[in-house]
Order: C-alpha cells, then structure tokens, then sequence
C-alpha cells in the first residue's frame, strides 16, 4: 500500500493505492504508524496516485497527524481532484499542511 523515501532527512511516503477508503483505512493507519514509530518525525505524504479517499479514509489520516503529534511534521501533497475537494469541504486543508507536490513539501520541511 505505501511505499518511502528518504531525502534530505524527510521520509517520503506515497501511497500506491487509487483509494483510500473503509476497505484499506485500517492497512494504511498501521504502515504509516509503523513509519511514525520508526522515529521518523518529519514526514510528506504523498497523494498523487489517491483519486478518492473517504472519512475512513481521512480519519485515518488525522490519526496518523495526532500519532506525530508536536514533535514531527506531517506534510500532504499532490492531493488533486476529489482528494482536493475533501480537504477543502471539510477544512482539512487548515490542519494539514498542503503542497501542490513531494519537492514544494521537502522543500518547506528543510527550510
């Protein structure tokens, strides 16, 4: 489901699923808390590959923020489309950080 990358100190994490919904929810919180529980606090989510996610789906992704809590940073990008819409139509996009791709995310976190 998820696949990472390590540049410049920030573990990327793009998830290879076109949904994120109720069926994969679960799979996807328990791989991004084991990258979060690895020690990895500074972390770009990377949704380019996600058409659709759910409120399974977004839960899990507020778990995940709450999981790093204060000590990390978790950074979402290339949300487009419905993903997008999400954000916005519930006000996501003022809890997450959001970049229009992983380079605009890494770079933001390095600075």
């Amino acid at each position: 489901m998820l696949s990472t990358d390590l540049r410049d100190n920030i573990l990327v994490v793009r998830v290879e699923e076109k949904r994120i919904d109720a069926s994969k929810a679960p799979a996807f919180k328990d791989e991004m808390t084991r990258c979060i529980d690895s020690g990895q606090n500074q972390i770009v989510l990377d949704l380019s590959y996600v058409d659709f996610v759910d409120s399974s789906g977004l839960g899990a992704l507020v778990s995940c923020l709450k999981r790093l809590g204060p000590r990390g940073s978790l950074a979402v990008a290339g949300a487009t489309g419905a993903v997008s819409r999400l954000f916005t139509l519930t006000r996501m996009d003022r809890v997450f950080v959001l970049h229009p791709n992983v380079d605009a995310a890494v770079e933001q976190l390095s600075a």
